[in-house]
């Protein structure tokens, strides 16, 4: 009976432990690598997830600040500068607001004291924010930029 030994075992315990290091080293380097990629992705989407709250809660500042009465329901300038003091980490943030109206009994209304007869108008505000969004860290297959929008809907206080 003939024993066949594979050519490894017939290297000195040296040479196979160098050997096998050098593959533990190596797919050590691509489990890193593979780990850091995944890591970097995380941050990106944490940062953008972070950047849409902001987008978000600018708006319902615009909206909060507009609510107050019919006065600061029109005041465009004013609903936007209480958005960006919202997400002042954020530039270029875009504010638009409208309001519309409709009659309390469900009727429809242009805004005119007319409109409701035996019923109140009540206005409600919206408003939208939008801001083009780069977290700076550019991964491939993701896109560089991000677009992020945000909306409050409210009824304006009479």
């Amino acid at each position: 009976m003939s024993m066949h030994l594979s050519p490894r075992r017939n290297q000195p315990l040296k040479t196979r432990l160098r050997q096998s290091s050098g593959q533990a080293l190596l797919e050590a380097a691509l489990t890193l690598l593979v780990l850091c990629i995944l890591l970097v992705g995380a941050v990106e989407f944490g940062k953008v997830a972070y950047a849409s709250i902001e987008v978000t809660r600018a708006a319902k500042a615009g909206v909060q600040y507009g609510d107050a009465s019919t006065t600061t329901a029109t005041d465009t300038t004013g609903i936007a500068h209480a958005a960006a003091n919202e997400a002042s980490d954020l530039s270029g943030l875009s504010t638009t607001s409208a309001v519309s109206c409709a009659c309390a009994n469900g009727g429809p209304s242009t805004c005119l004291n007319t409109d409701c007869s035996g019923s109140a108008i009540v206005e409600t505000l919206t408003v939208h924010t939008s801001v083009t969004y780069d977290p700076g860290i550019h991964l491939p297959g993701l896109p560089s930029t991000y677009t992020l929008h945000g909306l409050a809907v409210q009824p304006v206080l009479q």
